[in-house]
């Protein structure tokens, strides 16, 4: 397979910011694109317009993101100024371009590699004029980016079905409790303090490195809280057993909210624990009492995050005390609808790890075949 360098195959633009004045948010003269802020999962999203364009690039050009960070692409559909942070590749005729734009998204590792800076990193346009391109034949080509094509559209209905689990659960939520807030129904409305024991978490002293010396338990941080995934993730420090005497620890079923963060959308990010944990300070925990399911109390946080962020105090750390987060009222209806609730959960989650399990197949497909498809090694008819 020969390869030729990008600059031979195409006519590469580099942005250049227009003038300040000429920017706007009202749809006056043309798309506006800066870098990657502007992107979409394969086209650009319009944020801005400018009236003065320097640099043009047109419907159908490879927009590269040449810093900050460097590699990703989206592909053109309008007329559009592009800024510094941008660069456009307009691929000659006997080129496939959906060829490139492929061959660029596998290779978004390696080009990001060569970007130097102290601040942030970029890269030169010699550096991108002088990508080397594998370059098969043009039918080739065209085959190898309808099968990458197709691998991508798989891998994106697999996420729309996740997603759809997702709001389905909600709007089962909302349907069996209403909205939370204005508890139309007239639930029962308490303290937090009575779904059962409220727990800050705790630093051991870091002056005794034995404390935190061995893998005896894991020592949850908000990083741990992710804000999509029902349970808490792997934590990377883990306490040793003297180190735990220290500590605060919650069993499994308990719901781990995030209450100290730097910005308002950090705090309330809630989790379950599925195992015995220790936890950080900028944590509450929740130990559910019998009158409490875990997995109604998630869905509840997770419903009313919006809610429970209102509680957070104003200064330039956001933070929710214990004694603030214990006295936040919230519905609670009986346990046996709680229970029925938490089954539909139960069963909309195992078929939502038959999805993640496929995506993940689908996503690893996709690499195998990049790999295989710019080597040469992709067997085609």
């Amino acid at each position: 397979m020969k390869f030729e360098r990008l600059e031979n195959i195409s006519k590469l633009i580099a942005g250049q910011s227009p003038p300040s004045s000429s920017y706007n948010s009202s749809g006056i003269g043309i798309p506006f694109f800066q870098g990657k802020a502007d992107y979409g999962k394969k086209f650009p999203s319009v944020r801005f317009w400018c009236t003065e364009p320097i640099k043009i690039s047109f419907p159908d050009d490879i927009l590269i993101s040449m810093r900050a960070p460097v590699g990703p692409v989206n592909i053109n559909n309008t007329e559009s100024c592009i800024g510094r942070g941008l660069s456009a590749i307009r691929v000659n005729k006997d080129v496939s371009r959906d060829y490139i734009f492929y061959w660029l998204k596998a290779n978004e590792k390696k080009i990001a590699d060569k970007g130097t800076g102290s601040v942030f990193t970029a890269i030169t346009q010699k550096i991108l004029s002088e990508l080397e391109i594998p370059l098969p034949s043009f039918s080739t080509q065209i085959q190898i980016a309808s099968i990458l094509s197709k691998a991508e559209t798989l891998i994106e209905q697999r996420k729309q079905s996740i997603a759809l689990l997702d709001e389905f659960l909600k709007s089962m939520f909302l349907e069996m409790f209403g909205d939370c807030t204005i508890n139309k129904r007239k639930w029962e409305k308490v303290e937090l303090k009575y779904f059962g024991e409220i727990i800050t978490g705790n630093t051991p002293p870091r002056n005794n490195d034995e404390n935190y010396s061995s893998n005896f338990i894991e020592w949850i941080k908000t990083d741990n809280i992710p804000s999509e995934n029902t349970y808490i993730t792997n934590a990377v420090e883990y306490l040793s057993e003297s180190g735990v005497k220290y500590a605060r620890t919650v069993d499994s079923g308990a719901l781990l909210v995030a209450c100290i963060a730097g910005s308002i959308q950090s705090v309330g990010r809630a989790a379950l624990a599925n195992r015995k944990v220790s936890f950080n300070q900028q944590i509450n925990a929740i130990q559910p009492n019998d009158e409490v399911e875990p997995l109604f109390l998630y869905w509840l946080f997770k419903i009313s995050r919006k809610y429970v962020q209102d509680a957070a105090s104003n200064g330039m750390k956001k933070i929710l005390t214990k004694g603030v987060f214990e006295k936040i009222k919230m519905i609670k209806p009986p346990l046996e609808l709680q229970n029925q609730f938490a089954a539909i959960v139960t069963k909309t989650e195992a078929l939502k790890e038959q999805y993640k399990s496929s995506l993940q197949e689908l996503e690893n497909l996709y690499g195998s075949l990049s790999q295989k498809a710019f080597k040469g090694e992709l067997e085609l008819q």
